[in-house]
């Protein structure tokens, strides 16, 4: 959860653009027209919530949490706690951008690009795969994992598994890490690659399967690691693209016009294993 809330901070500031647009959205929500937002936004709804209050809606619709983290980042913490509706309603912007709101009347689209983060515990107590006892049945374990769909796993590009930090590291200074500017000039220096590349401002995850196969250019050797890899880890086509996608921005990162094999070996690491490891 402290990694999510950090995770603004080493993005590129928003461009006038995406100003407008993320205060205009505010505005419908909020009805107040003054206040100009210049920070990505970083919501963070409970698992409580309704399905209205995340997708937006009501008598006159009205932006929800999607909506309101365009430009920004959508977090959910203990992803699993919400409910499968819920969850499922995030398909149509994580995969198009945007979330259409449908009444008997009217239906009325809002624009959704975010970045969603969400976090998961390996089962409903938070103990199974380590040191301390698990005190969930199999078939709690089984439900709770199983909340998440196969076509939500398709839609999420990394996955990461944290450890447990050892007491006596806690209060140690590391001063070898990188820091949130540091790590901000590499984004915004991949960014500012994928501008020159789409000529507008659009990132790599955004490409259509035209574009991947102009863009993504693979050496022969990363090709056939890509394959292997998808077909150990049984991906769908969905997901296939999406690992490409992943290793494009990581060579633009790199700063290496082709993707090559180590590219393609780190974004094979960023997915699951199987649907049932969350």
């Amino acid at each position: 959860s402290m990694l999510a809330k950090a995770f603004v901070s080493i993005l590129p500031p928003m461009t006038i653009k995406e100003i407008l647009e993320t205060t205009h959205l505010h505005s419908l929500q909020r009805q107040d027209y003054e206040i100009v937002r210049y920070n990505r936004p970083f919501r963070s709804p409970h698992h409580s919530a309704s399905e209205t209050a995340v997708t937006g809606g009501g008598t006159n619709p009205r932006p929800g949490e999607i909506s309101l983290s365009h430009n920004g980042v959508l977090f959910f913490d203990e992803f699993p706690e919400f409910k499968r509706s819920t969850i499922e309603s995030l398909r149509q912007p994580l995969e198009d951008g945007k979330i259409t709101i449908s009444r008997a009347k009217d239906s009325i689209d809002f624009p959704a690009k975010f970045i969603l983060l969400a976090t998961a515990n390996p089962c409903p107590c938070g103990y199974f795969g380590t040191d301390k006892e698990c005190t969930c049945t199999p078939h709690h374990i089984y439900s709770y994992r199983k909340k998440i769909s196969g076509p939500i796993i398709d839609r999420i590009d990394l996955y990461a598994n944290v450890e447990n930090v050892e007491h006596a590291k806690l209060l140690e200074s590391n001063h070898g890490n990188d820091t949130s500017s540091k790590v901000r000039k590499r984004v915004e220096k991949a960014r500012a690659i994928q501008t020159q590349r789409f000529k507008i401002g659009r990132t790599n995850s955004t490409m259509h399967s035209r574009e991947v196969k102009k863009y993504a250019q693979l050496t022969d050797t990363a090709r056939n690691l890509l394959d292997k890899g998808a077909s150990r880890l049984e991906l769908s086509p969905r997901a296939y693209m999406r690992t490409l996608k992943v290793a494009r921005t990581i060579a633009d990162l790199d700063e290496s016009e082709l993707i090559l094999d180590k590219h393609i070996a780190e974004a094979l690491q960023y997915r699951p294993i199987y649907n049932s490891n969350l």
